[in-house]
């Protein structure tokens, strides 16, 4: 089980035209790991899945999926990983029973060993399983596409910006339901532009910025190259202009009395901030402090001037 569950190798990706979508991409997806890939819109995210699927072609390098590359091994790299799609796509005529049940066709399973209704009891669809698909909200639909990615029980499952425009019950439902499947072994790959969602499930995040990997680390280690901190002051009467000085990176008027300070971590603390603003002759009644998360690290990485 030491082999990587997903393993990229120099993976290029040049369309008609010339436009380069990746940059020679290397990385590994441990096996039993929920496993973030982020980026910008454009970053070449889509082509990288769309790639491991067999819908797009690789210009060049390497690409394994559970051991199985993808140009010598193709029908087993394809039975090794489910892939739920950004966009809603199957025939709205058909049930979500019928559905599931064609798809298990398709991949050669016999009926004795299908597991349409267990699948979709799991993504709560049991009472929906004779509807017919066009008649789901969009939620349902979401989920119905996550049962449909697990018909031939993969090992791997890729899941594509999997809770846009989803509510907030069916989000938490989705992520308990990925959270078990895991916890069963089931490797994940999820792209999301929930930060917040990554931060909390992922245990390991690699970013692509203009196709190329630009970070690959573990969760904790990531957020701990966020520099950029922020204290919230609460003085003890108004201001017209929020302070300046030397060793703020930016100040910002929250409230008549509130200032949100930015400063760099490795440069000063959040001692010396205060000391500054008692310098400049201002008394703090509270202090509230804000820890860097994923989305400070994210913008500082695929922001221009990081990328230049």
């Amino acid at each position: 089980m030491t082999e990587a569950a997903i393993r990229i190798d120099n993976l290029r990706k040049t369309y008609a035209g010339g436009k380069i979508a990746l940059h020679g991409v290397s990385f590994d997806v441990p096996r039993g790991q929920i496993f973030g890939l982020l980026g910008p819109n454009g970053a070449g995210k889509s082509t990288l899945i769309n790639i491991l699927a067999g819908l797009v072609n690789k210009t060049g390098g390497n690409a394994e999926i559970w051991g199985f590359d993808i140009d010598e091994h193709p029908r087993n790299a394809k039975r090794s990983i489910g892939i739920v799609p950004q966009e809603i796509l199957f025939d709205p005529f058909f049930s979500p029973r019928e559905t599931l049940e064609i798809y298990a066709g398709l991949y050669g399973i016999p009926k004795p060993e299908r597991r349409t209704m267990e699948l979709l009891r799991a993504v709560h669809l049991e009472d929906k399983a004779d509807a017919y698909a066009r008649t789901l909200s969009g939620g349902m639909k979401r989920r119905l596409l996550v049962a449909k990615a697990l018909v031939h029980n993969p090992p791997v499952l890729v899941l594509d910006e999997p809770t846009a425009g989803v509510d907030i019950e069916l989000r938490q439902q989705l992520w308990a339901y990925v959270r078990e499947l895991n916890e069963r072994g089931t490797t994940v790959v999820l792209t999301t532009h929930y930060l917040e969602e990554a931060q909390e499930l992922c245990d390991r995040i690699a970013i692509i910025n203009h196709g190329r990997l630009i970070a690959n680390e573990p969760t904790p280690q990531l957020l701990s190259k966020a520099q950029e901190k922020v204290v919230e002051v609460t003085l003890d009467r108004d201001i017209a202009t929020a302070p300046d000085s030397p060793i703020f990176e930016k100040a910002e008027l929250k409230g008549d009395r509130v200032i949100a300070i930015t400063y760099h971590k490795g440069k000063v603390n959040a001692g010396e901030v205060l000391t500054a603003l008692n310098g400049a002759g201002y008394s703090v009644v509270d202090v509230s402090t804000r820890e860097a998360d994923l989305e400070d690290v994210f913008l500082s990485l695929t922001s221009d001037k990081a990328a230049a």
